[in-house]
């Protein structure tokens, strides 16, 4: 009876990007990286930026995440996220008592959610953390539409139902995975050079 729902709106894709206005882009980098992974992909975030925004007019695009700053290929990767249309906040990694890292930034994300309302029309969260459920709803309750964009499997109901519109990253992976690497014939060919460099 209620499976009639899911796919059932009332407005059309068009009318949905014209209403959208002024957007901005709230991305939780390690939500990302985990939906990524049981995607089997990797995303690449010129196609992400450019898909989430649809034409839309962007005021800004954040990216929330946790560093290790002895990591010089996340510094790296970091670096051309700043130079490349993200605006970076960073947070340094914890380590917990298991043994593993981990920085929350729900926080961060929900303060910037509520300080830019009047800012932009449109917030779009690519997460899936229920904590970002109230902070999202006040900003929806203030005159924001909200976008939720994540992995359905990973991404809490709370959350969901307070969005205007819901994307599952499963729905575009297409449009926003890095196109694959050379073939293997140059890798193969690439390694035999540099194990022949290598040798005494």
């Amino acid at each position: 009876m209620y499976d009639d729902f899911e796919d059932d709106s009332i407005f059309s894709a068009e009318q949905i990007l014209e209403n959208r206005g002024r957007v901005a882009i709230f991305i939780d980098g390690s939500n990302l990286f985990y939906a990524a992974l049981q995607l089997g992909i990797e995303i690449d975030y010129t196609k992400l930026l450019y898909r989430l925004t649809e034409g839309s007019r962007l005021l800004r695009a954040f990216f929330y995440t946790g560093v290790d700053r002895t990591n010089e290929k996340q510094q790296g990767f970091l670096l051309w996220m700043r130079r490349n249309g993200y605006r970076v906040i960073a947070k340094d990694l914890v380590q917990l008592p298991d043994g593993s890292k981990k920085a929350n930034l729900d926080v961060e994300i929900a303060v910037d959610l509520m300080a830019l309302v009047g800012s932009y029309d449109t917030a779009i969260i690519v997460s899936g953390d229920g904590d970002l459920a109230y902070a999202a709803d006040s900003v929806s309750y203030r005159g924001a539409r909200i976008e939720v964009v994540s992995l359905r499997s990973m991404t809490s109901d709370s959350l969901i139902n307070v969005a205007d519109r819901y994307i599952d990253l499963d729905q575009i992976k297409e449009d926003i995975q890095k196109a694959p690497k050379a073939s293997m014939v140059y890798n193969n060919y690439s390694n035999v050079g540099m194990v022949e460099h290598n040798k005494p």
